[in-house]
């Protein structure tokens, strides 16, 4: 089956690397695309179901910022399955510093090569990067990002308004990620001490959920 991957914010498909899914899972890395000026999140996502092959059963595969992408595409195109990891659900669910930011606009006073000058101590501890290795795939996709996005992308995450649970979707989160944390969210699996960087450093568990999800 089609199963479409979608990354998290500002990274891309390396972040999938050490997944060892089943060949039957036919894996497209979805890439992104150029936000327009105060688009939302729910309309950047539909723009990019464009590279969806809509004829042929699908599932959607999508981490962090790329799984709240892969809820609003399931609202519209109804895939087969879908899988969020280190992800939230609903608007809800974001932590509530998140939401208060989002409610008082203060994302517009930031300049966009800010976003991405936090030291990497700050950027490992919240990942929670582990090895030399971890440390420095994470260093490349943080430099490899375009600033601006990330300015689109932090600011459409904290004006998103899903109450929506789209049917057949599962929610992969870690008990120890510092970035995407709910006490009330209750996820399908649970990954223990799994952190916001677990797709990577839990692949072979995750790479069972999701197996056993889609075949």
């Amino acid at each position: 089956m089609n199963t479409y991957f979608i990354s998290g914010l500002g990274a891309d498909k390396r972040i999938f690397s050490k997944l060892k899914l089943d060949k039957k899972i036919n894996i497209i890395h979805v890439d992104w695309i150029t936000p327009n000026k105060n688009e939302s999140l729910a309309s950047y996502a539909k723009r990019l179901s464009s590279v969806i092959d809509l004829p042929q059963p699908f599932a959607l595969v999508g981490v962090s910022f790329g799984g709240m992408i892969a809820v609003e595409i399931a609202k519209i195109l109804k895939p087969v399955t879908t899988i969020i990891i280190s992800s939230t659900m609903l608007s809800t669910h974001l932590p509530a510093l998140y939401r208060f930011a989002g409610t008082l606009g203060l994302l517009k006073f930031i300049p966009a090569g800010l976003l991405k000058a936090s030291n990497k101590l700050t950027q490992n501890y919240y990942f929670g990067t582990r090895s030399s290795s971890e440390k420095a795939l994470l260093s490349r996709i943080i430099k490899d990002t375009d600033p601006h996005f990330l300015k689109w992308a932090i600011g459409s995450i904290l004006s998103w308004r899903n109450k929506t649970k789209p049917k057949n979707t599962y929610h992969i989160h870690g008990t120890n990620d510092k970035i995407l944390y709910s006490k009330i969210a209750q996820p399908d699996f649970v990954i223990q001490n799994g952190t916001h960087f677990m797709v990577y450093q839990n692949a072979q568990e995750i790479s069972g959920i999701i197996n056993k999800l889609l075949l």
